[in-house]
This record gives C-alpha cells, sequence and structure tokens, in this order.
C-alpha cells in the first residue's frame, strides 16, 4: 500500500484515476485549489489536500506532498484559450511538482503530457495551442533531466468514451484518440508495477490489454 499525491486532482483523468489506485490497495491525495472539491474526490476514496498550483512556491509543494511514495501530474491549463496558464500550470505546475518532490524525498514521478509534442509546429499554429505544446514540451525535458525515477505518458486525442481496457503503448506511435478512462487505467497500472521508469510512451487506444500493454514494455 502507498500513497499517491495527485497533482490536479479534480481533473477529469485525476477523477477517474483516484477509485482504481483505491482498488489496488493505494491511497489517493488529490491536490486541488478549492474546498469545494472535498466531498466528491473524498466519496471516490482520496484524500484531499489543498494546493494552488499556480500561486503555491516549491515549499507548500513539498509540504503538500507529505507523507506520499509518490507523484501523478496530471494538471492542465484548461480548454479555455488562457496562453498564460499554460505557462504557470502545464510548465510552471510540473516544475514546482518535480521541486517539491525532490525536497520531500520522493523519487517516484509520473507525468501526463501528449504526444508528439516533441515535433516542431508548423507555422501557421494557433497561440494557445503552441503555447500549450510547449509547455508539455518543456515540462517532459526537465522531468527527463530530473533525476527521479519517472515516467512520461502522452496520450493521444482524448474523448470520454466507455473505457476499452486496451491500448497501445510506445515511443513513437501514431496519433489516434484514447479514452481518458484508459489513460488513468495506464497510470493506476505504471503506479502499481512500477515499470516504466525511464520511459516516455505513446498511448492512444489499441489490441492489448492494459496490464500486458505496460508489461511488454516495462520489462
Amino acid at each position: 500500500m502507498s500513497r499517491i499525491a495527485v497533482v490536479g486532482g479534480n481533473g477529469q483523468i485525476a477523477r477517474l484515476l483516484h477509485p482504481l489506485l483505491v482498488e489496488r490497495g493505494h491511497t489517493p491525495i488529490a491536490l486541488v485549489r478549492s474546498e469545494s472539491y472535498r466531498a466528491d474526490l473524498e466519496e471516490a476514496g482520496a484524500e484531499v489536500r489543498l494546493l494552488d498550483i499556480e500561486q503555491s512556491d516549491e515549499a507548500t509543494f513539498a509540504a503538500a506532498f507529505e507523507g506520499a511514495h509518490a507523484v501523478v501530474f496530471a494538471a492542465g491549463g484548461g480548454a479555455d484559450g488562457n496562453i498564460e496558464r499554460k505557462r504557470t500550470v502545464d510548465l510552471e505546475g510540473s516544475l514546482k511538482s518535480i521541486a517539491g518532490a525532490k525536497v520531500a524525498g520522493i523519487t517516484r514521478f509520473v507525468q501526463v503530457s501528449a504526444i508528439n509534442v516533441d515535433e516542431p509546429l508548423p507555422d501557421d499554429t494557433a497561440p494557445v495551442w503552441a503555447a500549450y505544446v510547449e509547455a508539455k514540451r518543456d515540462a517532459d525535458a526537465a522531468l527527463r533531466d530530473s533525476g527521479l525515477d519517472w515516467t512520461i505518458i502522452r496520450p493521444g486525442r482524448l474523448t470520454d468514451d466507455e473505457p476499452t481496457g486496451r491500448v497501445e503503448l510506445g515511443e513513437d506511435v501514431a496519433r489516434s484518440e484514447v479514452p481518458r478512462a484508459d489513460v488513468a487505467a495506464v497510470l493506476a497500472e505504471v503506479i502499481d508495477s512500477g515499470a516504466g521508469i525511464g520511459a516516455q510512451w505513446d498511448l492512444v487506444s489499441g489490441d492489448t490489454p492494459v496490464a500486458d500493454e505496460v508489461a511488454r514494455l516495462g520489462a
């Protein structure tokens, strides 16, 4: 049994992740900015702690991680077109989480990113999308250089479809869709099994059960 700090603990993927971790005997610690989220998250089995990603410093992150054995960074700046929040949440939130984990003595760190963010962007890319891609790219680079036991999961286009339980993972997978619920299942499997340390995997829907696909690449 372990305690898993989930940054962005009220996000769409995080809310699907919490009960999966509980089923496996872990305690998710949902880190959220508002007390109003507490009842729903506690009902899902999560412990709730308050953390304002944008306003908190590294020391506050470290305090929020107290007692945790691993960190999952699943936060995002939202789809409202706010370019600044791509920097303050997707990038700086990740950087402060990495630093906070180190201060707290946590070595295991799993990050949700996005597929293809290392590829060059066309000149006509919309500014908000460019900011998002750049933030995810730079956050991933920082995590790879962190010295932590990191895993980066890079999903394709996210959907709210029902989970299939079958995925394709790899270092260079063709861009496609994947249900958020299947992303959560991969995160739970990676955390529970300890697989994927030092790995960066694209994630889309596929034909292989989640546990088998993670085991195949994590062997």
